[in-house]
């Protein structure tokens, strides 16, 4: 980044109303590396010849062997819109759905999100999970229709069926914007040709039209249609200097995304739970730069240089090197941020100071995850970052060298900071360790790196399916004795309605420490009482804990005990060992002895964890199996093909759409019958099909399987018969 840039960029940093932080989200392949790349080259960061071929973005060696963005990759750019400098904070995002954990993480960064479609594919399935991942942190979405060119040169549409194709792209973003936007944001969030929050361009060969830019600048559709059927060698030359991409896209950008201090006013009061009214408060809804600082972290990569690279959101406060700040959980641990600096991609620029509102980041702080909270004084930290998916596939990961044992734990921890979407499970005594991700490619890319970037040569099992332990009916009331007697809990466990389910899915785990309307309102909405609502006392995966309790004095000195208790048999079940998922358990009533070393975690947590479980078994357990929704696509004759592909995999086919051409099936598959689907489509269709993963769910595992897995994952795990 030349140093002018960077003069540039610090110029503008402290004012907020000439900042704008987005994202660019979109399917796999529908160019938003590409589009990344122009807007890069046209801040003339990169040459704008090399603009999509260097894919600045995608600096990691196993992106540019596949192809695709694995990694969120940040940059702030300047722009000049009207003869005012912008400051543009941008991150480019994955498009599979394996790595869409990225895409979580960065919105909570942003306040607006450019969804790239392709003008040919349309809205793809990754094209609804991500928007919908955007519209769940509160960022404010525009349309950018990409690819146009292929309508002209291949598909040869006439301008009336382009305007068609292109009415029904924006229709499909705008219903879906309606169905997912919060309430107050369905209608202001639709995005409009006319405002120019839709914008129509070709990555490829860097140009760009919005309405307002037509007008202004006295262009039209048929100079993009000349531009492509004349036999005039610069015809696309000149439509990119009338036009140009990086220009068009940047205007609407700044035009239709809020400033950091406009969207924080909305964005706080949903991400940030603390009081609203506190000084911390105050200076978060305001992005005000002389609060306290409040830095979240969305993205962490461990450099075997500078330790821990923390990027992420400042949202009230500066930060400077030197600086003494807590790191939010457990022990609320106090640091020294040792450097600043904001990104270009794999560089670093270092800075002095930053304000309120920017994408910056740090390092100096230790042991921080995606989702954390860095500030200068205790309080209230952000909600946790909640991923539309879960991790479904494990293996077996161990060193190949037992001498490489210890360097591998250390990789996995690291592996486990830079993607949280991972889950990790170390056995330090077997050296045999678990990794589970999105899919097989998740976990794929995940081994390479570890082998290649961190230099530990591993092993690896077949992949493994991660099953659900739930119940069928609510459960007796069950006593759960302390060791010494003197402490009784009685607890019930029920299964949540489907209505309520749904919504506890979409909740972050967290411990409700005071009273909070929104979580009251939302549980209400599943069909919950009010009263109910005031006594949850936790929620975690999609589980409920609701302390039901009438005058038991000591109560309130064992409820976190209690917590943790309900929290352990949530990841661990008593069929399988096995995570639990839609579950209410309510502890009715308890009996504590008057004397608190009676009843400290040695007499709790065995009580509580035995009446739980206990409960789940006498409430009709069983295993729910996680289920994908996939969309395959192929030309018209394979259609016979996939069909008995998908029933050979217990799968069901939900929907088809099919013309002389193309055949379009959307089916539900089990996801431990999709290992290896890859390869086997390619030899169904003859390598000309592909397939897409549009949803995630559970559902329960067939009547006859159940006893069958329940006990290959209790071999696999080395449980006895009985051993809960």
């Amino acid at each position: 980044m030349a140093k002018m840039m960077i003069e540039r960029i610090l110029e503008i940093m402290n004012q907020y109303d000439r900042i704008r932080n987005m994202g660019i989200i979109a399917h796999i392949d529908h160019g938003k590396t590409t589009l990344s790349d122009n807007l890069i080259a046209g801040a003339g960061m990169i040459s704008k010849e090399l603009a999509g071929q260097l894919c600045v973005l995608d600096f990691h060696e196993d992106e540019k062997e596949r192809g695709i963005t694995i990694d969120a990759a940040n940059v702030s750019m300047i722009h000049n819109l009207d003869g005012q400098d912008y400051l543009i904070n941008l991150i480019d995002t994955p498009g599979h759905v394996d790595f869409g954990g990225d895409v979580t993480r960065a919105m909570r960064a942003v306040d607006g999100a450019v969804v790239v479609c392709c003008a040919v594919e349309g809205t793809m399935p990754q094209t609804e999970t991500v928007l919908r991942q955007a519209l769940r942190e509160r960022v404010r979405p525009i349309l950018y229709i990409n690819k146009v060119d292929r309508l002209i040169r291949e598909v040869k549409l006439t301008p009336e069926a382009m305007q068609a194709r292109f009415m029904e792209i924006i229709k499909k973003v705008n219903q879906f914007i309606y169905r997912y936007a919060p309430e107050e944001f369905k209608e202001k969030w639709q995005v409009n040709v006319l405002d120019g929050s839709v914008v129509f361009g070709s990555a490829f060969h860097n140009w760009a039209l919005s309405v307002p830019y037509m007008q202004k600048n006295k262009i039209s559709f048929k100079d993009v249609i000349d531009a492509y059927t004349t036999n005039e060698e610069n015809a696309r030359e000149i439509l990119r200097e009338k036009a140009p991409l990086h220009v068009v896209l940047l205007n609407s950008v700044i035009k239709h995304f809020p400033n950091p201090k406009e969207a924080q006013a909305y964005r706080i009061p949903h991400l940030w739970h603390g009081d609203l009214e506190s000084e911390e408060g105050k200076a978060l809804i305001n992005a005000d730069p002389n609060g306290p600082a409040v830095f979240v972290a969305t993205k962490i990569v461990v450099d075997p240089h500078a330790g821990e690279v923390i990027t992420g959101r400042l949202f009230s406060g500066k930060l400077k090197p030197g600086m003494e700040v807590y790191l939010l959980k457990d022990n609320n641990n106090k640091f020294r941020i040792q450097q600043v600096f904001i990104s270009n991609g794999p560089k670093r620029e270092l800075v002095e100071e930053v304000d309120a509102g920017n994408i910056v980041g740090i390092t100096g702080v230790k042991d921080c995850f995606a989702g954390d909270t860095v500030a200068t004084k205790i309080m209230q930290p952000f909600e946790e970052i909640k991923h539309i998916f879960d991790p479904v596939v494990t293996k077996a990961i161990s060193a190949k060298k037992p001498g490489d044992l210890p360097k591998l734990v250390e990789v996995l921890k690291q592996v486990h900071k830079e993607d949280p979407s991972l889950k990790i499970e170390i056995n330090e005594e077997t050296g045999q360790h678990l990794i589970s991700g999105m899919g097989e490619l998740h976990l794929e890319v995940i081994e390479n790196r570890i082998r290649r970037e961190k230099n530990v040569d591993v092993v690896t099992s077949p992949p493994i399916v991660v099953y659900r332990e739930t119940v069928r009916k609510e459960s007796p009331l069950v006593e759960g004795k302390s060791p010494n007697k003197h402490n009784k809990f009685y607890i019930r466990v029920m299964p949540l309605k489907p209505e309520m389910l749904a919504i506890v899915r979409e909740l972050p785990n967290q411990r409700v420490n005071k009273f909070n309307q929104d979580l009251i309102n939302a549980l209400q909405k599943g069909g919950m009482s009010y009263e109910e609502a005031k006594k949850v006392k936790a929620i975690h995966n999609a589980n409920i804990f609701v302390e039901a309790t009438r005058g038991i004095v000591h109560i309130g000195e064992v409820i976190e005990m209690v917590i943790d208790m309900f929290e352990d048999v949530m990841k661990q079940g008593p069929l399988a060992r096995e995570p639990g998922f839609g579950m209410k358990v309510v502890l009715e009533d308890a009996i504590l002895h008057e004397d608190s070393i009676h009843r400290g975690p040695g007499q709790v947590y065995p009580a509580v964890r035995d009446a739980i479980k206990q409960a789940m078994l006498q409430a009709d357990p069983v295993l729910f199996e996680p289920v994908q929704v996939m969309q395959f696509e192929a030309p018209s004759e394979y259609m016979g093909a996939i069909t008995k592909l998908i029933n050979a995999k217990r799968g069901v086919v939900l929907n088809i759409d099919q013309d002389e051409y193309r055949a379009v099936i959307e089916a539900k598959l089990p996801v431990a019958e999709t290992f290896g689907l890859s390869a086997e489509f390619r030899s169904a269709t003859g390598g000309r099909g592909t397939f897409f993963v549009v949803d995630q769910l559970f559902e329960m595992l067939p009547f006859e399987l159940q006893q069958k897995i329940i006990k290959q994952i209790r071999d696999r795990k080395g449980l006895a018969e009985n051993q809960l």
